[in-house]
């Protein structure tokens, strides 16, 4: 049965209440919130938290977006439409500026806070402050451990011959790799919204009890499916969309398609900017076959997904790929590495392969191509479970686990160790969280 569009749509937005629990979350994010990525990611959690009944007290390093009229906003590097540019300083350093504000203005919050959600490379002296306070923090993981990305990474681009651009996020930066190990060891729980990143963390020796697992979401406005079947006349369509980087593994799609008998009449497009020696690497590649179209930076992604009939991320390395649920929603069936599993479940809603195995992506290009009952029972699955992953439900999701991080740091410590007597009234906030996240 194929639902029309609005009633898909409907049926992934609106049956979200609040909790019945007050609580309230110190969220601080050092970069724009409401921009691109992680800066997107960090604008859609706070509505979600709102959505799911949270109070939040929001320090960004400034706003791109607005947030709901309840948050209370306090931007710490921009006033008004100034805003204090990262190469004034440097990125690090304005980073560390930001945490040093939050850590300042969180000392006279004591017994006003429940919980402090901060974001890498800008938390250190916040999570301090934090347990003077005797008050939990979770840091947010967007991606797997920093040491596990930079060495998968780096040993690609060498296989490569491709050399990443100075200052790149996933060149090797001691400096920022030290920092946030020492960030990864004081905060009180990392978030994880996806089990390849928890796995990266216990690989390193980090006990299972300190990785809390959330998860990511997609706007259900933007992303939906055709209201009509697929005519099964049309070309078959795969798409890549996002950042054309190493990292992805946008090179294993391009030889998985070329070994395919879809490149015969099928079409490849290629969404996204590329790092420029990527480029000049897969160049010659790209142009072996007309079947393969560089459509460039695209704003229009949510459109390409409702047309694709299926979407390739063969990551390397991943947090929780946005587009992997984008792409679900859009009944568009997903063909990933086993980086991208939370979202997707082989032979349920996906295809999925083993990172870099160029092999077994070519064979599941070529059989949805040649299987047109096997990729429609895939895109019904994936429209099947599209629910589970709007923005909304990934609000209530981080809410339960400020519950769950709370009861543990409760349950943990003693209020005549924690060493303030403002915990006193913060104590009391925690034991109230916990005996409903008890009940």
């Amino acid at each position: 049965m194929h639902l029309p569009v609005a009633d898909r749509t409907r049926s992934a937005s609106t049956s979200i209440r609040p909790l019945p629990i007050s609580m309230r979350v110190l969220y601080s994010f050092p970069h724009k919130l409401g921009a691109d990525r992680i800066c997107y990611t960090a604008w859609q959690q706070v509505r979600g938290l709102v959505s799911a009944g949270a109070d939040v007290l929001l320090f960004p390093g400034a706003l791109s977006r607005p947030v709901p009229d309840s948050v209370e906003v306090h931007p710490t590097l921009a006033r008004g439409k100034l805003r204090l540019p990262y190469k004034l300083l440097g990125k690090l350093k304005t980073l560390a500026l930001h945490d040093r504000i939050v850590a300042r203005r969180l000392e006279k919050l004591a017994g006003q806070v429940d919980i402090v959600h901060v974001w890498p490379c800008a938390a250190l002296e916040t999570i301090k402050t934090a347990k003077r306070l005797g008050i939990p923090t979770v840091l947010e993981r967007p991606n797997a451990h920093t040491r596990f990305a930079y060495e998968v990474v780096n040993q690609e681009c060498q296989r490569l011959g491709v050399t990443l651009p100075r200052g790149h996020e996933y060149q090797f930066n001691e400096g920022i790799l030290g920092l946030e190990e020492e960030e990864f060891r004081l905060a009180d729980y990392l978030l994880c919204p996806s089990e390849f990143v928890a796995k990266t963390f216990r690989e390193r020796g980090f006990p299972t009890s300190k990785l809390l697992r959330h998860q990511y979401g997609f706007d259900a406005d933007a992303f939906y499916p055709e209201s009509k079947p697929r005519d099964s006349h049309k070309r078959f369509t795969v798409l890549f969309a996002g950042q054309c980087a190493v990292r992805k593994g946008l090179h294993f799609a391009v030889d998985a398609w070329l070994d395919s008998p879809a490149k015969g009449n099928g079409i490849f497009f290629i969404a996204g900017g590329f790092i420029p020696e990527y480029r000049r690497y897969l160049d010659p590649f790209l142009k072996l076959d007309s079947s393969i179209v560089v459509l460039g930076h695209r704003e229009d992604v949510a459109d390409l997904m409702r047309k694709a009939d299926a979407f390739v991320l063969p990551s390397l390395e991943e947090g929780s790929p946005l587009v992997c649920a984008e792409a679900m929603a859009s009944g568009c069936v997903n063909l990933v590495s086993d980086v991208c599993t939370d979202v997707c479940q082989h032979m349920e809603n996906a295809l999925v392969h083993g990172a870099g195995d160029v092999k077994a992506l070519g064979q599941h290009i070529s059989v949805l191509y040649k299987d047109e009952d096997l990729l429609a029972r895939l895109r019904e699955g994936a429209l099947q479970k599209r629910g589970q992953f709007t923005w909304a439900v990934a609000g209530q999701s981080l809410l339960r686990v400020y519950m769950q991080a709370i009861s543990h740091s409760t349950d943990n410590a003693s209020v005549g160790n924690r060493g303030v007597r403002g915990v006193v009234k913060t104590s009391s906030r925690l034991e109230r969280i916990c005996t409903h996240e008890r009940e």
